[in-house]
């Protein structure tokens, strides 16, 4: 969580400094009221993310990532995945908390995008894990299992990353 504030902050610090076409910028010294709003920026989290559902999708995720990922770099020794049906398993629930909470948001009554995506994760689960069953060869795995990263992380930022306001045009 540090690295993510820490990074977090670099980067918004970044976005602050003036552009100056290429030359080294004279450092600027930020006001301590402008140093906490722009943390306060770089720290907000979606609240949807700290209901129990949500957060279980979160940590659900992170976890198959981190397992998708470790299967990825296996690869590299050995063709062959081992223990697909427990991850298959898993795949499969957290398939089912995104539509539980495409179902819960839809009840709730909101019209975000949030309930609509979570239905496309939800459904996009099973064919990805299909996909990285049925590859042939490990270009073929490794090509699916990157799919499947990048749906995982989709799930993550969908639910911890903050609402914006939309202008109306």
């Amino acid at each position: 969580m540090s690295c993510d504030v820490a990074a977090s902050a670099a980067i918004l610090l970044a976005t602050l400094a003036p552009q100056t076409g290429g030359r080294a910028a004279p450092p600027q010294r930020l006001t301590p009221a402008a140093w906490t709003q722009a943390l306060s920026v770089s720290l907000a989290v979606n609240p949807l993310a700290g209901e129990p559902l949500y957060a279980d999708i979160v940590r659900r995720a992170t976890r198959l990532r981190r397992e998708t990922e470790a299967y990825r770099a296996r690869l590299k020794s050995s063709p062959a995945l081992t223990d697909l049906d427990s991850f298959a398993a898993e795949i499969a629930a957290l398939s089912a908390l995104d539509l539980q909470g495409h179902l819960d948001l839809a009840k709730r009554g909101t019209d975000g995008d949030l309930k609509c995506i979570l239905k496309g994760i939800s459904q996009d689960l099973p064919r990805k894990l299909a996909e990285v069953e049925s590859a042939k060869d490990a270009a073929a795995k490794d090509a699916a299992l990157e799919e499947m990263v990048y749906l995982l992380r989709d799930n993550i930022e969908v639910i911890t990353t903050p609402p914006t306001v939309q202008s109306g045009t």
